[in-house]
């Protein structure tokens, strides 16, 4: 009852919950996260990440804070903040590990263990979205996140895909996952979808396309869009910029900044 009160009071304050999701490894959750968390962002709402990619922790070199320290406060686990205003706060194990080149060998339940923590644990505050990047797959990890965050404000889950057809056949078996726990899908974003020429801006197809889209009705589930290879996306991710802020004109603003809209619809649609 005790650790029940505890999660209670800690996202007490977080009015929504999505989860990043795929099946597949590589198609770049991490970046979806951190791009969907600066376009909230710069909507005016507050956005909290949890990374429980416990074995590949990229968020916080995304947003250049991974040399940051956790402190505890009466209500336990201070998060990372990345600017001055709090508006975007981070929890990952990233910033637990001694040595940034740490390997983190764990069985099952000590990964399960840690989850529940950074959700318990976590003083997270007022927050309008809370942001749950997760590595690939249906294994402890997600079945724990899930089950952990269930009591609270759970909106549903993002699917990250790219267009090949390998990766949207793993997204499927992702979509299965979100049935059998009772976990809604929100939409499904076809990642890497296109390369944007640095020269011309021009966007050539060098893998398939339209995988995601066909998957999304196929599933009966929104289509959020397509987000391009863009090296400005990739420029901004190395060196920790805020894309959505210093390249308004590239077509991945565009793309990133309607998919965040379109969640914004529907969490009013479904308060509404």
């Amino acid at each position: 009852m005790e650790e029940a009160a505890g999660e209670r009071t800690n996202l007490a304050g977080v009015r929504h919950i999505l989860l990043v999701l795929s099946g597949k490894g590589g198609v770049g959750k991490s970046t979806i996260s951190t791009q969907l968390a600066l376009a909230l962002r710069h909507s005016g709402r507050r956005v909290g990440i949890m990374d429980v990619d416990l074995c590949g922790p990229s968020i916080p070199r995304m947003f250049q804070v991974q040399d940051s320290d956790v402190h505890q406060c009466d209500s336990g686990w201070v998060p990372v903040y990345v600017d001055q205003d709090k508006s975007i706060s981070l929890m990952s194990i990233g910033f637990l590990l001694e040595k940034p080149d740490d390997a983190v060998v764990w069985r099952g339940p000590k990964k399960n263990a840690l989850i529940k923590q950074f959700v318990a644990d976590v003083a997270w505050g007022d927050l309008d979205f809370l942001i749950v990047d997760t590595p690939p797959g249906t294994s402890d990890e997600h079945i724990s996140t899930v089950e952990a965050l269930r009591p609270h404000k759970l909106l549903g889950a993002i699917l990250v895909t790219t267009p090949q057809a390998v990766s949207v056949g793993d997204v499927r078996r992702e979509l299965t996952f979100c049935k059998k726990t009772g976990l809604r899908v929100l939409g499904i974003v076809e990642n890497m979808s296109g390369f944007v020429c640095p020269h011309c801006s021009e966007c050539t197809n060098i893998f398939s396309k339209g995988g995601g889209e066909e998957l999304a009705k196929h599933a009966g589930v929104p289509f959020l869009g397509c987000v391009p290879l863009d090296p400005q996306l990739s420029q901004s991710l190395e060196e920790g910029r805020d894309f959505i802020q210093d390249f308004p004109r590239s077509p991945a603003f565009t793309c990133l900044t309607r998919i965040a809209q379109r969640i914004l619809d529907g969490t009013l649609q479904q308060c509404s």
